[in-house]
């Protein structure tokens, strides 16, 4: 405990008369040590173990701005001085970026007998890969916001769009996390999606594949799950949930990880708002999914699904694929 920490909490002491906090401290202490010694944690860290999500939350708000600076920069940004403001943001979110990667490499190899050298080394190299995506992402993104202005009439310039829609919020925090998660640092990824999800309502895992051209109107209440594979040019409306069915169990008596799951969307298909896709089935290119339909089998390319077509039969077509 720091200096000041220990001031604090001895000021604390002498001026709290109505609560027993030395007993609370270490009731929580003794707390902390069991769960450590049941989880087989090392004790010789002193250090933080793993990533910070305040940090991991100043290291996206840079990025954002160094993809979008005029749009999520500064206020007082002016276009001669861009490039300045990029490469001094970028810099600062790459540093602090690779500081947080480090310790999840560390603590993912908290049971190994990596030495911190190794360890800082593999850190610079994956964050210096994950840099030299940063254009392709950003020309991904381009692609996201070019559907949402298309894809909503109400959307009066692309500028709106970036400054103003969630989903595109959640998107641009999907392609830095699924980057993220893609190199090896799955930890990381899932703080940064959790971060887009507390603020916008949109849960996408971070190990979801997602082609160009994405769109998710309004938002509040979608889920992407870790499986899913989306094509190009989908389009979803809040309370989307692509999930899982079921879930294996393992001869631990465990849920097995990391297994196919969640649907596969084809390429310029559209699900409608509350609609409800569970299981590894495909919903075949260019198809519609309406409102509030619970699917849990295939259909084929060009399907419209309704909740009348599935309660009075689908197609012969689409009773071949289910």
């Amino acid at each position: 405990m720091s200096l000041r920490h220990e001031s604090a909490l001895a000021s604390s002491q002498a001026t709290t008369g109505h609560w027993d906090l030395p007993g609370i401290v270490a009731g929580l202490h003794a707390v902390r040590e069991r769960w450590r010694e049941a989880q087989g944690r090392s004790q010789e860290f002193g250090g933080r173990e793993f990533p910070s999500r305040e940090a991991l939350g100043q290291v996206v708000e840079q990025l954002c701005g160094a993809l979008f600076p005029m749009r999520l920069g500064p206020a007082d940004l002016r276009q001669e001085s861009e490039d300045f403001y990029v490469g001094y943001t970028l810099d600062a979110a790459l540093h602090g970026l690779l500081e947080q990667v480090r310790l999840e490499l560390a603590y993912q190899d908290r049971h190994g007998d990596l030495a911190p050298e190794t360890v800082r080394s593999r850190a610079i190299a994956l964050v210096g890969e994950f840099a030299a995506t940063l254009p392709s992402i950003r020309e991904l993104l381009d692609t996201d916001v070019e559907a949402a202005f298309h894809g909503d009439p109400a959307a009066r310039s692309v500028d709106e769009v970036v400054l103003c829609y969630p989903g595109i919020l959640a998107v641009i925090h999907h392609r830095i996390a699924n980057r993220l998660y893609r190199l090896g640092a799955p930890l990381i990824a899932r703080i940064v999606a959790e971060l887009a999800h507390s603020a916008t309502g949109i849960d996408i895992h971070p190990g979801a594949t997602i082609g160009h051209s994405f769109f998710i109107d309004h938002g509040t209440g979608v889920v992407i799950g870790e499986t899913a594979v989306l094509g190009n040019r989908v389009r979803l409306y809040q309370a989307v949930t692509l999930g899982a069915k079921r879930f294996q169990i393992g001869s631990d008596g465990g849920l097995e990880k990391g297994l196919p799951r969640h649907p596969v969307i084809e390429d310029d298909v559209v699900i409608y708002a509350g609609a409800t896709v569970l299981g590894r089935i495909t919903i075949g290119q260019g198809s519609s999914i309406g409102g509030n339909v619970w699917l849990t089998h295939s259909v084929p390319p060009h399907s419209q699904i309704s909740q009348a077509s599935l309660q009075h039969g689908v197609s012969g077509a689409e009773q071949r694929a289910a």
